[in-house]
């Protein structure tokens, strides 16, 4: 028994919802999105308020994990297309920048390279400090988008790119993720 699959999700105002053929399209204000879902649940819409998903067959384990599952993909999809989704970046270190290019992410964090990474469909960046100035002020730049999967994908390749050192704290991280810093080498002073 699902304790997240039976509850259902409510519709917000501005939102429709329909289901047939084993998929689940969702339009709202910033756009459409739909998925499949498995043919051991069913899913029903009541009144044009609720998303009910149910399940024939609570005991088989598999049956269980789709429950919950495709209950939250669809409750992710309903504040998809009414609010969207933004995962927020900072690069740390000194000459390290970040610019968005014809389509692509050009990031400059210490290599002898630039890195480019395509910037997958659906997902806006929006660039608000381009470049880092010392090791205090970092770069800042924020990805949107309606799926919730391919912003929080994106945002991982990208911090996957430099992810940040103990030492002094240089890369790329998450604007929340708090860094847990190493103590440098200690020199003993004095001779033998």
């Amino acid at each position: 028994m699902s304790r997240i699959g039976n509850k259902p999700v409510d519709v917000p105002q501005g939102v429709k919802v329909e289901v047939a053929k084993q998929t689940v399209k969702v339009t709202g204000p910033l756009g459409s999105m739909q998925i499949g879902y498995d043919p051991c649940l069913t899913v029903s819409v009541e009144d044009g308020k609720r998303v009910v998903i149910a399940n024939p067959q609570p005991e088989v384990r598999r049956n269980k994990e789709l429950h919950g599952t495709t209950r939250a993909l669809i409750a992710n999809m309903m504040v998809g297309v009414t609010a969207g989704y933004q995962k927020k970046l900072e690069i740390y270190g000194t000459g390290y920048s970040v610019k968005d290019q014809g389509g692509k992410l050009v990031l400059t964090v210490g290599f002898a390279h630039v890195v480019e990474m395509p910037i997958p469909k659906g997902v806006k960046v929006g660039i608000e400090v381009a470049a880092t100035r010392g090791n205090e002020v970092p770069a800042k730049f924020s990805l949107t988008s309606m799926d919730k999967c391919v912003v929080a994908q994106f945002a991982s390749d990208i911090r996957k790119v430099k992810p940040p050192e103990p030492y002094k704290g240089k890369g790329i991280r998450y604007a929340d993720e708090q860094i847990r810093r190493k103590a440098g080498k200690a020199f003993a002073s004095g001779g033998a």
